[in-house]
């Protein structure tokens, strides 16, 4: 049986940016409820969730982290995940997960990048918000002007529940305690605030209210989960991680205040694919069918595969039969655990509410929904959106032999990372992430854990090649040797094609002058350019290429005589057809400090991009739209993070391609003549 029910459990993600203290607080709440003896530190690499060997190296947090612990009579879930921006991929997973997002915030630092964007994330996916304001027993910490921002930022509906007091010694409660004294504000001011604030969802409640001019804590609890789920209150607390300040009463609130899975916002489940898909929505019954959704993969070298998922129906049991989203072959839970960072706690039962793993299934991904339905129909979530890996690398082996190697290895770093993305441009293999960090622990996770040695270069920007007139080409392929020969002869026209249009291959042969047998062998050749055009040896799009007239001989006529003959038919007539050069142009999308828009108008200039608009997005943010070539943008989040004091993101996706200006295709094209001549 489960140790716990449904309405005893808690699920909170610590989520905010780097530095402000989230792995340092869990290590604290972990301490006061016994789960540790001690609490660990970041520095001394002996903290319960940065277990992994490179998180002790570069003493921060890479990847979430799952603990749990008991207080009073609940049983709480908690996900501590990285808060670098290279690592929101692992942060946003996380929230697919709890009911409760803890928004960590710095009070030194104040509100920073990441805590701006878990802050809409959370509202986006309906998870009820509780923002922590951490380390405030540091130096230079003005709280007021803090609150004040927050509320400034995130609105009116971020209030404090409890407050300092004694210099940042201890809080003071302002939910239940109506009156008392704190470093600021005034605790009554605040219990009222949070009163009035919570009986506006409830208009009976209000009226009672109105008339007695108090209402008791016990008649407060459903209007406060309604006001939680609602985004009508987002809670502040005070905390000092390190000294363990106000984290007896972040664990009360965790037990009395926070939802349950019964009182929070389910996701949405959908049943089939695209628009024939059905909603099913999870109800935390254990009776129910299973519904869990695996959020999180580690592959390790020594367990195999392991998913961690979240229940949100059923009772998931050892020697359970689950499905695995569409699939038709169960598979058996043949362990079923619990997480406390790197071990691994078995268990009989988990019921909605209760986050596990299973090991050793292959066919988990991350992602996926668990479910014991025989029916056939897809069941998925709606798809978690990403930020767009825009940092690329390309990788060479250092040593010969180490190719299939290396594809497993980049398998299994994708299924743990869905921020890592991995292409095969040409001869080229290209990994892309979310800026210098991630590459960073990524090729050292290759080294150190798979030991695989690569070396990195910029990735080749992927030109296209095509015509700008009409064209026609000939050419005869005639080969005589001691036995049989070879022939075939090719008339062709080319033409330009709309932009983004491809390749089009015209048979207009009339009378048999090439056999129906041998147009294929015409058109091997002819795509035998496209794959390497005459310019600059880059793919050509954007042509149709028409074969007109052409012959053949009775004996010597060959396959691999037209192919030669159309490869260079179509050479001789891409000569006469003014060929350019083409490169991509991407639109990008930039997030950055409004003080910053100047500068960046500027620098996207001098990169020959022009902007389409500003918009203002949050907190003092702005949007800044363009279109930017490609080639332009080669280490552009150094420089944006340079000139945004590192609060800058951008994402781009292909517009469409032009011609590069003349001086560029003259260096592109010396250099391809450079390249056949040492071939």
């Amino acid at each position: 049986m489960a140790k716990y029910a449904t309405q005893a459990l808690r699920t909170v993600a610590l989520v905010g940016h780097g530095a402000a203290g989230k792995t340092t607080l869990a290590e604290a709440l972990l301490h006061k409820t016994g789960a540790i003896a001690a609490p660990g530190s970041v520095e001394k690499g002996t903290t319960v969730c940065d277990y992994d060997p490179l998180e002790k190296d570069y003493q921060h947090s890479l990847a979430s982290s799952i603990v749990n612990f008991a207080h009073r009579d609940t049983h709480i879930h908690l996900i501590d995940t990285p808060g670098y921006p290279d690592f929101l991929g692992q942060s946003l997973n996380s929230l697919a997960a709890v009911e409760t997002a803890v928004v960590v915030i710095n009070a030194q630092m104040g509100i920073e990048m990441v805590t701006q964007g878990m802050m809409q994330w959370a509202r986006e996916r309906g998870l009820c918000r509780m923002i922590v304001v951490n380390k405030i027993d540091a130096e230079n910490v003005n709280l007021p002007t803090l609150v004040a921002s927050i509320q400034s930022a995130f609105g009116n509906e971020c209030l404090p529940i409890n407050l300092p007091a004694d210099g940042g010694k201890r809080v003071v409660d302002c939910f239940f305690n109506p009156a008392g004294t704190s470093d600021f504000s005034s605790v009554a001011a605040a219990h009222q605030a949070l009163v009035e604030q919570v009986v506006e969802v409830d208009e009976k409640l209000m009226e009672l209210y109105l008339e007695q001019g108090e209402i008791s804590p016990d008649q407060l609890h459903a209007p406060f989960e309604q006001a939680l789920r609602d985004g009508h209150l987002v809670p502040i607390c005070f905390t000092a991680g390190r000294s363990g300040t106000g984290v007896p009463e972040l664990l009360d609130v965790f037990a009395k205040l926070m939802p349950n899975p019964t009182e929070g916002n389910p996701p949405v489940f959908y049943k089939g694919e695209g628009s024939k898909a059905v909603e099913i929505r999870a109800v935390p019954d254990p009776q129910k069918h299973v519904l869990a959704h695996v959020f999180k993969i580690v592959i390790d070298p020594f367990v195999g595969k392991l998913a961690a998922f979240r229940v949100f129906q059923g009772t998931v049991r050892r020697d359970s039969q689950l499905f695995i989203g569409d699939g038709r072959k169960p598979f058996k839970v043949g362990h079923l655990f619990t997480l406390q960072g790197a071990n691994h706690v078995e268990t009989d039962a988990c019921v909605p509410g209760d986050i596990a793993a299973v090991t050793k299934v292959d066919a988990i991904e991350l992602d996926a929904v668990l479910h014991d339905s025989h029916d056939e129909d897809n069941i998925h979530l709606k798809p978690m959106q990403y930020p767009v890996p825009m940092h690329a690398l390309a990788l060479e082996l250092k040593r010969r032999g180490d190719e299939q190697r290396l594809s497993e290895v980049l398998h299994k770093l994708a299924a743990e990372d869905p921020c890592l993305r991995i292409e095969h441009r040409g001869n080229e293999t290209v990994i892309s992430g979310l800026g210098d960090l991630h590459m960073r622990y990524i090729l050292d996770k290759m080294q150190k854990q798979y030991h695989i040695e690569v070396a990195t270069k910029p990735p080749s920007i992927p030109y296209r090649e095509t015509v700008t007139a009409k064209a026609e080409g000939h050419h005869r392929h005639k080969k005589q040797t001691g036995g049989a020969g070879q022939f075939g002869e090719v008339y062709l026209r080319i033409e330009p094609l709309a932009r983004g249009a491809g390749f089009e291959f015209v048979d207009q042969v009339k009378g048999g002058t090439i056999p129906t047998q041998y147009l294929p062998a015409v058109e091997k050749g002819v795509r035998d350019v496209l794959n390497a055009g005459p310019v600059g040896g880059f793919p050509m799009q954007d042509v149709r290429v028409i074969v007109y007239d052409g012959k053949h001989h009775p004996v010597d006529s060959k396959e691999v005589a037209f192919v030669s003959a159309g490869r260079r038919a179509f050479l001789d007539a891409i000569l006469k057809a003014r060929p350019i050069i083409l490169e991509p142009i991407v639109k990008i999308d930039i997030q950055a400090p409004e003080a910053s828009v100047g500068d960046i108008a500027g620098d996207i200039s001098s990169k020959r991009g022009q902007l389409s608009g500003t918009n203002a997005s949050i907190a003092g943010m702005m949007s800044i739209a363009g279109r930017v070539p490609l080639s332009e943008l080669t280490n552009y989040q150094s420089r944006l993070k340079s000139v945004t004091a590192g609060q800058g993101s951008y994402a781009i996706e292909l517009s469409h391609y032009e011609p590069v200006p003349a001086n560029v295709q003259q260096q592109l094209a010396s250099q391809h003549k450079h390249v056949e001549e040492e071939a």
